[in-house]
């Protein structure tokens, strides 16, 4: 299981602009058609990998927290599904649906989105503000797969409540730690 860690680069960025297929409502959705009124986080994750496996359920609780105060939730797979057939889009909507996903689960099948925005593990996760500018790049919290801490999605809920207080967003922000991105050769 390789650690590798969200890609440290600053934030204040725009958030780059696409258009993929949801592999749960087999529609093309675009950003624009998903950004929140308040903010938008959008997570590169995968079916298989064990940082995501173990995350999953803090994923939906705080989707199901924050979804109804003007926040959008936005899980993108950018891996190589020849290579990693379980990575699947078929098998991403019997995921989502076997979990409860209450967020659009879109298909990278170019690798550009992910490319776009950087993208280097999964879980990997970004927050833009209201005008879709990056304020957070980091991690759920601090549990890993065999640490023993709680899955609460504290770093990323203090930095949802910090935007819907209009609060600047603490800076010092913890990278994500996963299995990296699965590229095409």
């Amino acid at each position: 299981m390789a650690r590798t860690p969200t890609t440290p680069i600053p934030l204040g960025f725009t958030a780059p602009d696409f258009s993929l297929p949801d592999t749960i409502s087999g529609k093309q959705l675009s950003l624009n058609e998903l950004r929140g009124e308040h903010a938008t986080v959008v997570m590169f994750i995968c079916n298989h990998c064990p940082f995501v496996k173990h995350v999953d359920q803090g994923i939906i609780d705080l989707a199901n927290d924050y979804s109804s105060q003007g926040i959008s939730f936005i899980a993108i797979s950018s891996n190589d599904v020849e290579n990693y057939p379980q990575d699947h889009p078929d098998l991403m909507k019997v995921e989502a649906a076997r979990l409860g996903y209450p967020f659009p689960y879109l298909y990278d099948a170019s690798q550009e989105v992910a490319k776009a925005y950087s993208a280097a593990c999964t879980p990997d996760f970004s927050i833009f503000d209201q005008d879709l500018v990056a304020v957070y790049r980091g991690q759920l919290d601090d549990a890993r797969p065999g640490n023993g801490l709680p899955v609460n999605g504290s770093s990323i809920r203090a930095a949802l409540d910090a935007l819907l207080e209009g609060r600047e967003v603490n800076s010092d922000q913890k990278p994500s730690i996963g299995c990296n991105i699965k590229w095409k050769s």
